[in-house]
């Protein structure tokens, strides 16, 4: 087995850590919660004692004063003010009384579950700096993937219950998950790990390749990449497993796909990611694992405290590492912003939000990832939906798996188990297991027990399609 990754430095894509002066941090956090028992076992296997329980804190930031997320109910409602939250209970009543049949974007979809009031205050500005366009022009598969099983009626009841019965049908609700684990020295431990042990069993992971042609000659494949001295090398395979982005991968097949499956392709749409981070004095202002910043009035979307995800990611206790993270597209806006102009930018809004004094911030690094997150607009599913349908019936022997290489708002864990049950497949000689119907069912991602199961909550049916299944 060969692996090729571009990065010349670090393995784990999105998940990687970067350090920067004894200081790590993530692109974005990475929570290692699961309800597959065989990706928490993975976990432990890659990383037996280096696994920390954290417990989590994530809160929004609005006009000035924190919510908890998930949202609880009554905090919420109290901060608000007896006017606006009677308005709420309002939009909420009439949501449930009456809601969007067949909820077509996020706007419709969220206002079912929470009331279009709370949907405006809590959801609609910081989903709108993620993705930089309307709520109305996101496919409502994203909000089902995202935050399914959590409704306004949910957070009121898990407030009231005691907190090991915070269940729904029987399954704990992901989003209202209370601690998880993490990489004492964050995410790219358990990859830089799999890359060590890869090494020993004999398999190759070749670090700066640039994948250049992926081309089938009616046997096998034969996988063109360049080094970082822009010399060309070649690798033979039987099957190629592929978690690039599939508009990248497209023009690189031969022999080449249809110039339908190649405009499907281009038209897939990516949102890109900054994270400036600051090295700031720890003045104990925020204590959470993350923020999001629901203010219009900064250009910053949500802010990681890397201290609160593992105290070994910050040196110096005096110290607090902090990833404040800008939501762009790439080549564009913020996106051509100096690394200089970003920092002064992180620690001009910090200031403004009232996380640091003038003078807190001591140094600052900037890390851009293109392709963060895959677009889900109203056409993605029909694009994507051509694409696999050439690719698996002219190359039975190309594997999609992953969040880019799939197109889909995946988890780790999610991704993890595509590219496992890929494996498995390939040992079998066929598609025994239909990886994309890992997360197909929103229901999976956000609520069911960890370690509830083998297959990651797959199960072989008589069709031969893997399928999700819940977990009493």
């Amino acid at each position: 087995m060969t692996v090729l990754e571009s990065d010349p430095v670090n393995v784990g894509g999105i998940s990687r850590t970067v350090s920067y002066k004894g200081f790590h941090f993530d692109i974005g956090g990475h929570r290692f919660f699961s309800k597959s028992r065989e990706v928490e076992d993975l976990w432990t296997e890659l990383l037996p004692n280096d696994l920390l329980v954290r417990p989590r804190s994530s809160r929004i930031l609005y006009r000035g004063k924190f919510f908890s997320y998930p949202l609880r109910a009554f905090e919420a409602l109290w901060k608000l003010g007896i006017w606006e939250s009677a308005r709420c209970m309002l939009s909420y009543a009439r949501a449930r009384l009456r809601p969007i049949p067949n909820p077509r974007n996020f706007a419709e979809w969220t206002s079912n579950q929470f009331g279009e009031r709370l949907f405006s205050i809590f959801f609609k500005t910081y989903t709108e700096k993620v993705w930089g366009m309307s709520c109305d022009e996101i496919s409502a598969d994203w909000a089902a993937q995202r935050i399914k099983g959590l409704s306004l009626m949910t957070a009121v009841l898990a407030a009231l219950r005691p907190k090991r019965a915070r269940r729904k049908n029987g399954a704990v609700v992901k989003t209202l998950i209370e601690s998880f684990r993490y990489p004492r020295l964050g995410p790219g431990m358990m990859w830089e790990s799999c890359m060590k042990k890869t090494r020993e069993l004999g398999g190759r992971v070749e670090l700066g390749r640039t994948v250049t042609r992926v081309a089938h000659d009616g046997t096998r494949w034969a996988v063109t990449s360049l080094d970082n001295a822009g010399v060309e090398h070649v690798v033979a395979a039987d099957h190629v497993i592929s978690s690039a982005p599939i508009r990248h991968l497209a023009p690189m097949l031969s022999p080449a796909l249809s110039e339908g499956a190649m405009r499907a392709a281009g038209a897939l749409k990516y949102r890109d990611f900054i994270t400036v981070v600051l090295i700031v004095r720890d003045r104990g202002q925020l204590t959470d694992n993350w923020i999001y910043v629901h203010d219009p009035a900064v250009q910053v979307g949500r802010i990681q405290n890397f201290k609160e995800w593992s105290p070994e990611m910050v040196p110096d206790a005096a110290m607090a590492c902090y990833g404040l993270e800008y939501f762009c597209f790439e080549h564009t806006g913020l996106w051509n912003l100096s690394d200089q102009e970003l920092q002064e930018l992180g620690a001009r809004e910090l200031v403004q939000l009232g996380l640091a004094e003038s003078g807190d911030v001591i140094d600052a690094s900037v890390v851009r990832q293109p392709k963060a997150y895959p677009v889900y607009d109203d056409e993605y599913v029909a694009h994507v939906a051509t694409i696999r349908s050439e690719v698996e019936a002219r190359f039975p022997t190309l594997h999609l798996v992953g969040r880019n290489g799939m197109h889909k708002y995946n988890n780790q864990d999610h991704s993890m188990m595509t590219a496992m049950l890929c494996v498995r497949n390939i040992l079998a000689g066929e598609r025994v297991y239909d990886l994309w119907q890992v997360n197909e069912d929103a229901e999976y991602h956000e609520a069911g027990e960890r370690g509830g199961g083998g297959a990651g909550g797959l199960r072989e049916v008589p069709r031969r399609v893997a399928t999700t299944e819940k977990h009493a």
